[in-house]
């Protein structure tokens, strides 16, 4: 059972990468849940795989906090992604009300992108012994490289400075309330329709992209495997795992 506890805060005013430090802690085997790993700056922040992440020092909120879901099943570990994604989004409604979920794991304002998410979990059997996730979200920053077109930062929509460590407090506490909540009744399907409710481009007829070239259509739904199903103009349905749909926006 997954118990309520004061959270371990390690702040570095510099590190390579949160989740390579608090991967490097988990040695550790008494390394509590909830433990967090919070930088001013990162010289190698990742994103998804390929991906690197970019931001100014002391102006964004980056960070990894640890979790321990053993009730986690191996196939049904994209409830991860959905609790991390809809606990941000508990903390950014207040401020800006067009938030949501670019499928899977991207937190967008209309069509710019505000955080990305990094979830890189150990598993033993067919369990999740721990997950390190790792969070970038863009609080005060007011410009952007070129190579990122379409990034926006909280600032820069509500045109006022947001407090970091307030920030990462309050998503500390979002993302507690939630998986605690989920681990004594885990409802996927709950879980998975909250989901779905504030995904982006969830309703309408989209342009996308494959390997195959670009097309339109519609979303359809999430599977437990946490694939995005796309409805074609012709009815027919595509399922795609991460990196083989491209959103054209």
């Amino acid at each position: 059972m997954v118990e309520r506890q004061v959270p371990k805060i390690e702040y570095f005013d510099s590190l390579d990468s949160t989740n390579q430090k608090l991967k490097e802690m988990l040695q550790d085997p008494s390394l509590p849940e909830f433990t967090v790993v919070y930088a001013d700056y990162q010289t190698a922040g990742r994103g998804q795989p390929g991906n690197t992440w970019e931001s100014e020092k002391g102006k964004n909120l980056t960070f990894s906090i640890l979790i321990k879901p053993d009730f986690i099943d191996v196939g049904e570990q994209f409830a991860i992604t959905q609790l991390v994604t809809l606990a941000i989004l508990d903390v950014l409604r207040p401020h800006c009300k067009i938030v949501s979920v670019k499928w899977p794991n991207d937190i967008y304002a209309g069509d710019q992108k505000l955080a990305g998410i990094l979830i890189e979990n150990s598993l033993k059997g067919s369990y999740i012994y721990n997950s390190v996730i790792g969070i970038g979200l863009n609080l005060n920053q007011k410009t952007f490289s070129a190579k990122l077109p379409n990034a926006v930062s909280l600032s820069k929509l509500t045109g006022k400075e947001h407090d970091v460590k307030k920030t990462l407090k309050l998503f500390i506490k979002a993302f507690a309330n939630r998986y605690i909540a989920f681990a004594e009744n885990p409802d996927f399907r709950k879980l998975s329709a909250d989901y779905v409710e504030h995904l982006y481009r969830n309703k309408g007829s989209h342009l996308y992209k494959d390997q195959n070239g670009s097309f339109e259509a519609e979303f359809h739904e999430i599977k437990p495997t946490g694939q995005l199903v796309l409805k074609r103009s012709d009815g027919s349905l595509h399922s795609y795992s991460f990196k083989e749909v491209e959103f054209i926006i």
